[in-house]
């Protein structure tokens, strides 16, 4: 296979964002709390939050230190709120049992909280510099046009994206960090789902999909992402504003006027409990203490 990694690279020394956890000197905490923040939310929310966190929770045992309550309420909506709960846990277990320091190696992170596997690829290669294929959609949107020719990328399969993106990775720890990187910024900027700007690749000669004259896409689709407005989604994320906007508990009866439907209100509250993201105390409900 024909490697795309140098004019990759080379275009991503050249045009890449000023991202915070791209920095250096950029924390391996600040990195593990930045990849829950992205996950499914888009960059411009991530970073005022990122730093805004990081500024309170500077360390793993800072944030160790709080209740899971308080997680969920700086959250706030930036995405689903069970990811607050995930790091707050993943905090407490790397005090309690890694010193305070994020673990370096693949099974320690996958053994936190709310950490799967393209998490702590990413924190293991971008953090830590380990040499490890990393791929995100973006990424993967790139290798299904310019490495097999298709206009989509279809439903994601792990093994299979994570041997492709290895068949490319430069076997360079360094480089192969910037390869991952490269990757899901050119499929962020340029390698776009809707409109990619061909014109401005540093892989357009080389790509199968543009050689192939952009045949559409006949393969199986991901997975359609539900509406919001009317979804328990909705509802949940009324209920946790109510609870955030508190610092003593809401009573039920003013969490009825959040929703009018009581079938769904029912279903919602019966979620958040379920999730551990509210409790119940005397008078009504509270963030997790």
């Amino acid at each position: 296979m024909v490697t795309i990694a140098p004019a990759v690279n080379d275009w991503f020394a050249r045009n890449h964002r000023d991202l915070p956890w791209r920095r250096d000197g950029f924390s391996a905490w600040g990195t593990l709390v930045s990849e829950f923040m992205l996950q499914q939310t888009p960059v411009a929310r991530v970073v005022p939050r990122l730093t805004a966190w990081l500024e309170r929770w500077p360390t793993p045992a800072s944030l160790a230190a709080e209740s899971p309550g308080e997680a969920v309420r700086v959250w706030d909506r930036l995405g689903y709120p069970r990811r607050a709960l995930n790091l707050h846990a993943a905090a407490v277990a790397i005090t309690e049992l890694h010193r305070g320091l994020v673990p370096q190696d693949l099974p320690s992170l996958l053994a936190l909280p709310g950490v799967g596997d393209y998490t702590a690829r990413a924190v293991a290669a971008f953090a830590f510099g380990h040499r490890h294929p990393v791929v995100d959609v973006n990424a993967r949107r790139v290798m299904a046009r310019a490495l097999l020719g298709q206009g989509e990328s279809g439903p994601a399969s792990t093994k299979a994206d994570l041997a492709l993106m290895e068949s490319i990775l430069p076997t360079d720890s360094a480089a192969a960090r910037i390869t991952n990187a490269a990757m899901m910024e050119l499929g962020a900027l340029v390698c776009t789902a809707r409109s990619p700007r061909c014109d401005a690749c540093p892989i357009a000669e080389q790509c199968a999909w543009r050689r192939a004259g952009y045949p559409p896409f006949d393969g199986k689709r991901g997975p359609v992402q539900k509406r919001f407005e009317g979804s328990d989604r909705q509802v949940r994320g009324l209920i946790l504003r109510e609870l955030r906007a508190s610092d003593i508990a809401v009573t039920f009866a003013e969490i009825e006027q959040v929703w009018a439907d009581a079938s769904q209100r029912d279903r919602a509250l019966e979620g958040l409990l379920a999730d551990g993201l509210m409790c119940a105390v005397d008078g009504g409900y509270s963030l997790p203490v």
